[in-house]
């Protein structure tokens, strides 16, 4: 009869458990004999890992292995938990500028009666408030190609009722049986602007 493997010893001490979590080495779990030490208020250097912890622990700080590869380790003397919430917060702002907009598609006739169109339009209004671009385009089948001036108003109607949240990228025109326009977001146009 095979016994299941042996937990590593320590294994059920809460302080081993947050060692296995932990994304960096601190404090007493740093076990090199010297360190590189760096910081605030501290003479950059060599030190033995007992007497960096000493300084660590003086100015009420925690020891902090910022570099496990370098020879010997690098160790910066900082508060670790307010160097793990910057870090949270520098993740979460990149991820928020990453964010990639899309461009939805908002479809009329040259014959969308008024209920349709204020549906259709509130959809659009949405799709640019969560900082995408909208395609709107009519399309035109059989001999309702006739009627190009209906779909010209009709997206026209659009851009006016859309003014407050999308900037019109383009007059209407024609692709083959659709006449298509594009909306772009006012919030990011205005970002852009500042950025110039």
């Amino acid at each position: 009869m095979a016994f299941p493997p042996r937990p590593p010893r320590g294994a059920f001490n809460p302080r081993f458990r947050k060692e296995q979590q932990q994304e960096h080495r601190t404090n007493h779990m740093i076990r090199v004999p010297e360190v590189r030490l760096v910081g605030e208020n501290i003479t950059v250097g060599v030190y033995p890992t007992a007497d960096a912890l000493k300084i660590a622990q003086d100015l009420q700080l925690d020891l902090v292995e910022i570099s496990p590869g370098a020879v010997p380790p690098v160790c910066k003397v900082i508060d670790y938990n307010k160097f793990l919430y910057d870090e949270k917060k520098k993740k979460k702002e990149m991820k928020a500028k990453s964010k990639t907009s899309e461009v939805k598609e908002v479809r009329f006739t040259p014959n969308t009666d008024d209920h349709d169109f204020e549906f259709k339009s509130k959809h659009a209004e949405k799709f640019l408030q969560d900082g995408n671009k909208v395609k709107a385009h009519v399309q035109f089948k059989g001999r309702a190609i006739m009627f190009k001036e209906r779909g010209e108003l009709l997206l026209l109607k659009l851009a006016d009722k859309l003014k407050d949240v999308g900037a019109l990228e383009g007059l209407p025109k024609m692709e083959g049986k659709r006449m298509q326009v594009m909306f772009a977001p006012k919030s990011q146009k205005k970002a852009k602007a500042s950025d110039k």
